[in-house]
């Protein structure tokens, strides 16, 4: 899936490494664990773009309390979240 264009439709960075995953088919609470596993090695180059097939609400709050900066946007296939460190 080519992200570029929905990350530049959510206003978000264009120019970083891009950690992807694909959480459409994961069961709760896979998607939410997973990608807050990931976050955890997240550089200031580097944007993580999760996948999903609803919106990730029960990961916005957990954001927010690590001060993440997100982008959600719906596409054709599913919710698109981007997320960087600011």
């Amino acid at each position: 899936m080519d992200v570029e264009p929905y990350l530049v439709e959510a206003d978000a960075p264009t120019a970083r490494a891009i950690d992807f995953l694909d959480a459409r088919d994961l069961p709760p609470p896979e998607p939410l664990t997973k990608t807050l596993t990931r976050l955890t090695e997240l550089d200031t180059e580097t944007m993580f773009v999760q996948l999903n097939d609803r919106e990730p609400k029960f990961l916005f709050p957990k954001l927010d309390d690590r001060g993440f900066v997100y982008r959600s946007v719906e596409t054709d296939e599913g919710m698109l979240t981007a997320i960087w460190v600011p």
